[in-house]
């Protein structure tokens, strides 16, 4: 957010500054060769004045007079001048001897053609390498007749200097403003950015499960604050009406367990008095009776998973997966299903205490209410990098992509037929989740259902070579 903002800032700036500062060297430019182009000319003219009675004379050499001036022209500023009659052959040139024929330049050809006529441009010089600006002026006697020209010449290069520092410094100043503004944009942008940084931070920790954030609601713009407030308020809210249900269903759920178990205890003293026609009834409402009572127990286990949870810490997932194996083995041995359970020693991954046993235990019960006598449940796990995986595998009859798709959806059952609560497998997969991990259930290669488990490893801790070189 910051970078996007400063970013903002300076391209505005950039812009800003261009807009001004190029429109305002192109003038600089324009005007210094104006200027220049102009001095020239005053310069021509009074050279011309020089140059006019020898040439009106006829004379092949400039008079002293003449001379001297285009002498000092030379040295200071620079120009040349050259100086030729009515033939277009010079009298006078500060850069090689007279007598040399001009009348291919077109200025002169202009100059002498008409009388007042004055000829600027400018060309390139292959001998010195840059561009020289000219004035040609034409030079007239007393009686209105062309006698003659004067040209002066002058390089370019001062004048291109000249407009190179002036981009030069109107770079300097640009770069002092863009700096400026890159300063004071940090500052606004770190004062918007923060507010909405924290919002942002606040926003991630609400969604993660923690009801406790709030976003900072004094600083930053108002617009931001209001935000802030609203989003505080609606998270309270939230909090409120979570905290209520999870009340209520934990109250519901304590309430319903004392009833139930007095009615089961009622149903069984029954036993004793029922006739025979009627005992497949009372076995039914008893099998009714313990649904009832595994469903209530789901939903506390549901209230509780709801609720904030302390952080997950590493748990020996060896040690936990064989204690519920060796749990459940009696009852597998009952339903004449062999239970075993394959893992490598030390495998640890990050749980919450004491969730783990209620995953297995949820899986293994769904396992053995499906697995068919003679066949086998399996418990195995490995270590997968950043994740560790259990795997609980039935042989039991499966299910279909579909089913398997809704089956963590609480209430949800494979077929009306289904004896479970519907709450077995969203139980696990709340349960893990919770703990940053992943459940998937598959389809086992030999039939049956394949529920993987995918838990944090626990962070390895690097050897320090210090320490070990201190050791040794």
């Amino acid at each position: 957010m910051t970078k996007r903002l400063l970013a903002t800032y300076v391209t505005l700036t950039i812009v800003v500054l261009a807009a001004l500062e190029i429109p305002l060297g192109i003038q600089y430019g324009r005007s210094e060769r104006r200027d220049l182009t102009n001095g020239i000319k005053t310069d021509t003219l009074v050279m011309a004045t020089f140059a006019e009675d020898p040439l009106e004379r006829g004379l092949t050499t400039p008079s002293p007079g003449l001379t001297t001036a285009a002498g000092r022209y030379a040295q200071d500023p620079g120009g040349r001048v050259v100086v030729v009659n009515k033939r277009a052959v010079s009298i006078l040139d500060t850069e090689s001897p007279p007598g040399r024929s001009f009348a291919s330049r077109p200025e002169f050809a202009a100059t002498l053609g008409k009388r007042g006529t004055i000829v600027t441009g400018t060309r390139h010089s292959n001998t010195l390498g840059t561009d020289l600006i000219y004035v040609a002026v034409s030079v007239t006697s007393p009686t209105n007749s062309v006698v003659g020209a004067v040209r002066i010449t002058y390089p370019t290069s001062a004048l291109d200097s000249r407009v190179n520092r002036y981009w030069l410094l109107l770079a300097a100043i640009g770069g002092v403003v863009l700096a400026a503004a890159t300063v004071v944009g940090l500052r606004f942008a770190r004062t918007l950015a923060r507010p909405l940084s924290a919002l942002e931070h606040a926003a991630a920790a609400v969604g993660a499960g923690d009801l406790t954030a709030r976003a900072p609601a004094r600083s930053g713009p108002p617009e931001v604050r209001a935000v802030a407030a609203r989003f505080n308020e609606t998270v309270e809210q939230l909090d409120g009406l979570l905290h209520s249900q999870q009340e209520f269903v934990a109250d519901a759920s304590h309430q319903l367990r004392t009833p139930l178990t007095a009615l089961r205890l009622r149903l069984e003293n029954l036993e004793r008095d029922v006739a025979e026609g009627a005992q497949r009834d009372l076995e039914a409402a008893l099998a009714e009776v313990e649904r009832l009572a595994r469903l209530v127990d789901g939903l506390l286990v549901l209230a509780r998973a709801d609720a904030t949870k302390p952080a997950p810490e590493p748990v020996d997932l060896t040690a936990v997966a064989g204690a519920r194996v060796e749990h459940w083995s009696l009852q597998a041995a009952e339903r004449r299903v062999r239970l075993a359970s394959d893992l490598p020693a030390g495998l640890q991954g990050l749980a919450t205490p004491g969730a783990l046993e209620q995953v297995l235990d949820n899986l293994l019960s769904n396992a053995l209410a499906v697995s068919p006598p003679s066949s086998m449940i399996r418990v195995t796990g490995r270590d997968a990098g950043e994740r560790v995986e259990l795997r609980v595998t039935d042989e039991g009859p499966g299910m279909t992509a579909e089913q398997r798709a809704r089956a963590f959806d609480r209430f949800w059952r494979a077929g009306p037929s289904g004896t479970g609560t519907g709450l077995g497998l969203a139980v696990v997969h709340r349960l893990v989740t919770a703990d940053g991990g992943q459940v998937e259930l598959r389809e086992s290669p030999g039939g049956g259902l394949d529920a993987v488990i995918g838990l944090r490893a626990v962070p390895r801790v690097a050897p320090n070579p210090y320490l070990r070189q201190a050791r040794t």
